[in-house]
Order: structure tokens, then sequence, then C-alpha cells
């Protein structure tokens, strides 16, 4: 999996006043750490980041980050990004060093194949993706970029469960229960409203239990 560069400049002030300048100023702080090397606080720019950010890719590959007066590479995952609850916005992210050869765990999210050809959704059966990602461990530079559960022959009723799953070679999910990763549910039936009325007159003339 090739690795995704990060533009970073170090950042020499830290605390809340300091990362308020920051944002204000279009910079997003974030901070490299693990690795057995010491923690280094970096910068980046806001705008560049927010469109990496709404990559899936991002969030699975190995990146390289390339920090302006700094000497060597870090190569990394990201670890974590902390959201502003009102904004919606990141406002910090952690990036932790890896090595390619490193066993990593991340989630990786899982994508319905073949779900329009599926013969339980064109009897009107509805897809329900109980899983939306799974938590892959596998070597750092093997990471796939998705997890493809293959619905071509699904019927209504059925349900394909985590060991049903064809995982990439050298990847895995650990889990101790066999759990539902996604299922073709029955279409959902209802009453017309004139059946819903006819209950209704049914029992208004009920004769009252004495």
């Amino acid at each position: 999996m090739s690795k995704l560069v990060v533009e970073a400049e170090l950042r020499e002030e830290t605390g809340r006043s300091a990362t308020r300048r920051l944002r204000r100023a279009g910079k997003m702080p974030g901070i490299i750490y693990g690795g057995g090397k010491p923690d280094i606080a970096i910068t980046m720019d806001y705008f560049t980041l927010a469109k990496q950010l709404n990559e899936e890719s991002f969030h699975t590959s190995l990146l390289q980050v390339k920090v302006k007066g700094s000497r060597g590479k870090n190569t990394v995952l990201l670890k974590a990004a902390q959201w502003d609850p009102v904004m919606d916005t990141a406002t910090h992210l952690d990036f932790f060093r890896v090595s390619a050869s490193d066993t990593v765990t991340v989630d990786v999210p899982v994508v319905a194949v073949n779900a329009d050809k599926c013969p339980g959704v064109i009897k009107g059966g509805i897809l329900d993706l109980v899983r939306h990602s799974l938590e892959v461990t596998c070597r750092a530079d093997a990471i796939p970029d998705q997890i493809e559960v293959y619905c071509a022959q699904l019927e209504v009723g059925d349900t394909v469960h985590i060991e049903d799953v064809a995982f990439p070679e050298g990847s895995s999910v650990q889990h101790d229960v066999n759990f539902t990763v996604l299922n073709i549910a029955a279409p959902k039936t209802g009453g017309s409203d004139d059946d819903a009325d006819a209950e209704v007159e049914s029992s208004e003339e009920a004769p009252a239990a004495e």
C-alpha cells in the first residue's frame, strides 16, 4: 500500500491558547509519538487535512509525515482525531509511528459487493449492513482498503457471519463469537389505511365486557 504524504511544521507552542491561535490561522495541531522516539508536536494546513480526512484511505493507510525543520522520516498511522462537537470539524490529530513490518489493528470499512444483484434484494429484501467496519489485524504495509462481502447469491433471510468473510492473505479479525456482518432482511409489510380504519370501527362496535 502506497504511503500518503502529510506536510507539517514543528509546533513550538502548546496549550489551549496557542492551539486556538493556530486554528484561527488556518492550521491544525497534531502530535507524532511512539516507536521509542521523542514526541514531535506539529502543525499542518487545516484545509489540506480536512480534504484528506474525507478519504477513507487516509484513516487506514501508512502515512509519511514530512516535518519541515526535522530530520528523519516519520512513517505513521492516524491513531486518533479530535472533533469539535458543534462544528463537526477536526481539531487535533494523533499519529503513531510504525514500521512496515509491524502488526497493527485498524478499523477497515466493510463493502457489500454486488448487492444490487442479490436475489433477496431483487425480491424486495433489505440489505442490513450490521458492521460498517471491522477491526482488522495485519502488517502495517498490508492494510486492506476495504473488506469485501460478496452478496450476489444471498436470498431473503440469509446472514453473513464473520467466519463467512474471506480476508486478504495475512489479515484477520480476532473474535470469540461468530457475529453477524450483514443480512438480507425480509421486506417490511404493513396494512393499508383502510385496514387500520376497519380495525378501529370493529373495536368501537364491539360490546363492552360486563
